[in-house]
């Protein structure tokens, strides 16, 4: 098998160790860090021209039956951390073969680059190879875990019953690729598949093949275009820092350091059209007979705290010289802020049907925080039904 790997054992007339070639086919350097003794084990980038992202040790099934290929390449493998980290390489297009399929049961394989080093493990054997790791077969199989100082290239589903008699692996949907790849030391990853392998320093940085990322410690930090400027639709999740900004589907949002917010909140606007009646004295958030709901609008708080809220309906009184109004509640998580008052409402006084409506300022709400503007309502005697039609709540930011 074309596999080789420098810094094993030297060759000899008994043992078939490192050569010359192997030294100069084999990626040596520093890599990229894991860890103070550790190196990042994956594929060297890069293709013919810089078409792809990396074309090395590549999986792939052309014909029907039990055998893919793998495409030449270099790597490195991280071993046990006292035998440190082996360059590897393939010189050649070598084939796999895989075990036939079980009666009953699918099963996941793995292919691996795989290290051997009888004086770090002790197992007898000093090679590198290609090999097939066999899952187990189970209804819902799972992957089988990698060996010892390996490198996952692909990720193999074997139906059950596979066979070259029976068709063999359906590769287009059989097959995984798990390669990832690493770099020298100070350089860029590259991984447009946005693996979730975690970075080996802060300050590192990958390239997922549409953004540059960092990362921080904990997690793989996301760029804009420019560090200041608005990020475009898509390109952050979550925010870097306190006041940063997106567009979001033509929505200016800032980050408050836990979730996008409206930059500049928009105008709330609830409706109710059918209408209904109340008869009592003290305020209550619904009225009587009727099939709509209570009227409720959902606004965000901008940076002042402030914002104006306007209630109106259209209506009249059960009774003449009694009155009827309708104010709003401003709750937030479902708490109640602020209550209704009769200084803050709109109010009819009369049998004949009359719109009415009233604009109140509201202040010291949290800058950023979600709230609701709920419609109320009061009678200025039990006996008088007071009818209210086309009820609405607009809520203005204050900026």
């Amino acid at each position: 098998m074309p596999v080789r790997s420098a810094w094993l054992i030297n060759r000899t007339e008994t043992q078939t160790g490192q050569s010359r070639a192997d030294t100069r086919l084999s990626p040596i350097g520093t890599m990229a860090p894991s860890g103070a003794l550790t190196t990042t084990s994956g594929v060297i980038p890069g293709s013919t021209d810089g078409e792809y992202l990396m074309s090395a040790l590549y999986v792939f099934g052309e014909n029907a039956g039990m055998k893919a290929t793998v495409s030449p390449g270099r790597a490195v493998i991280q071993g046990r951390e006292s035998a440190g980290a082996y360059p590897v390489v393939l010189t050649d297009y070598t084939e796999v073969t895989f075990e036939d399929g079980d009666a009953s049961n699918p099963r996941i394989d793995l292919v691996v680059l795989r290290v051997r080093d009888a004086q770090a493990d002790g197992e007898g054997v000093t090679e590198a190879a290609l090999e097939v790791v066999v899952g187990k077969a189970e209804p819902t199989p799972q992957p089988p875990q990698a060996p010892e100082a390996s490198l996952p290239l692909a990720r193999v589903t074997v139906p059950a019953g596979a066979s070259v008699g029976t068709g063999g692996i359906p590769w287009a949907s059989a097959l995984y690729d798990l390669r990832v790849s690493t770099v020298a030391v100070g350089g860029i990853l590259a991984d447009s598949w946005n693996r979730e392998t975690p970075g080996g320093y802060p300050g590192q940085y990958r390239d997922t093949s549409s953004t540059l990322q960092r990362w921080d410690g904990t997690r793989w930090a996301t760029y804009p275009r420019q560090t200041g400027g608005i990020a475009p639709q898509g390109a952050l999740a979550s925010g870097e820092y306190t006041g940063q900004y997106r567009d979001e589907a033509g929505r200016l949002q800032r980050w408050d350091g836990t979730v996008w917010r409206p930059a500049v909140p928009s105008s709330a606007y609830a409706i109710q059209t059918d209408g209904g009646y109340c008869a009592t004295t003290s305020w209550v958030e619904a009225v009587a007979d009727t099939n709509g709901p209570t009227v409720v609008a959902t606004f965000t708080v901008p940076v002042t705290g402030a914002v104006l809220v306007t209630v109106g309906f259209m209506g009249n009184t059960g009774v003449d010289g009694q009155w009827s109004r309708m104010g709003a509640t401003i709750r937030k998580d479902g708490a109640l802020v602020v209550d209704a008052h009769e200084v803050r409402s709109a109010i009819v006084s009369s049998k004949a049907l009359t719109s009415v409506s009233t604009t109140f300022r509201v202040t010291g709400l949290q800058a950023g925080a979600v709230y609701t503007a709920v419609s109320a309502y009061c009678s200025s005697a039990t006996n008088n039904n007071g009818w209210y039609d086309n009820r609405f709540i607009r809520v203005d930011p204050l900026v």
